[in-house]
């Protein structure tokens, strides 16, 4: 598979296939661009040339000890869309992922780009402010960073449960895609995992969502426990721009794999 250099050298690890319209999937923390199996797969089946990478310190891309804010981030998938001379690209960003989308409007501007989607994403403020009163409260962060500090590989596995919303009822992913989760989060640098808690929880893009001025769809379940909708997905569609929203009601985190039929359709519906 193919590498890319983003300016400081570091190396990305990209993955493309098809030969469609390019679909950029951008992931989540704290896992890679294999997360979005269900969702490449049904997008090669639907003629599109798909896209994923791994964000620096993270899967195969090198592990530097700096770059990980979302300046940086940004300007790392404006190296991969012009070392791959995409156009016309619809960006996907989960999670953490869609704060790269958001930077690199603003940074970059949309001259490549057709649409953008928004999945579970941290956009616009995830850190409780006084005027972000929906938000998550710091300490939550900052307990985050210590249980990876103490013990990263117990916290990875724990966080896997929430991020797809299994409990002592509910388990709606199966044990071995439990374990997959934990093996593509434990392929990260311990200093990107921490380092990136501040950054997707503390970052606010706010300021950037004027700069999405192409058709933006946003997705997000009602019962997320990571990054919850009101602070989220619903602030992101009231601030940008004939937004459209679509609520999963009483999905998780993690509905790329939970509800991945349902996801798959709407984004291939999206993107046209």
């Amino acid at each position: 598979m193919p590498t890319i250099d983003a300016k400081d050298g570091t190396k990305l690890h990209v993955k493309e296939s098809g030969t469609g319209r390019p679909v950029v999937l951008i992931h989540g923390w704290p896992l890679t661009g294999d997360m979005f199996e269900y969702q490449t797969l049904a997008l090669l089946e639907s003629g599109y040339r798909v896209i994923t990478y791994d964000r620096r310190g993270f899967g195969q891309s090198g592990h530097p000890l700096l770059g990980y804010d979302y300046d940086t981030f940004a300007d790392d998938l404006a190296a991969v869309l012009d070392g791959l001379d995409v156009s016309g690209a619809t960006l996907v960003g989960f999670s953490m992922g869609g704060g790269e989308i958001a930077r690199y409007l603003s940074r970059h501007g949309a001259a490549r780009i057709a649409k953008v989607a928004l999945v579970s994403s941290v956009v616009p403020y995830l850190l409780k402010t006084d005027d972000n009163p929906d938000g998550v409260d710091q300490s939550v962060f900052e307990d985050m960073k210590e249980q990876i500090r103490k013990d990263r590989f117990a916290f990875l596995g724990s966080f896997a449960k929430q991020f797809y919303g299994v409990g002592l009822v509910s388990s709606p992913v199966s044990k071995e895609l439990l374990d997959w989760t934990f093996i593509l989060a434990v392929m990260a640098s311990p200093k990107a995992t921490l380092n990136c808690v501040d950054a997707f929880g503390k970052t606010d893009f706010r300021p950037d969502l004027a700069s999405f001025t192409v058709p933006t769809l946003v997705i997000h379940g009602t019962s997320d426990k990571v990054v919850p909708i009101d602070a989220a997905g619903r602030a992101a569609a009231k601030g940008i721009s004939g937004a459209t929203l679509v609520e999963y009601d009483g999905e998780p985190h993690g509905l790329h794999a939970t509800v991945p039929d349902r996801l798959n359709q709407d984004l291939i519906q999206f993107i046209g």
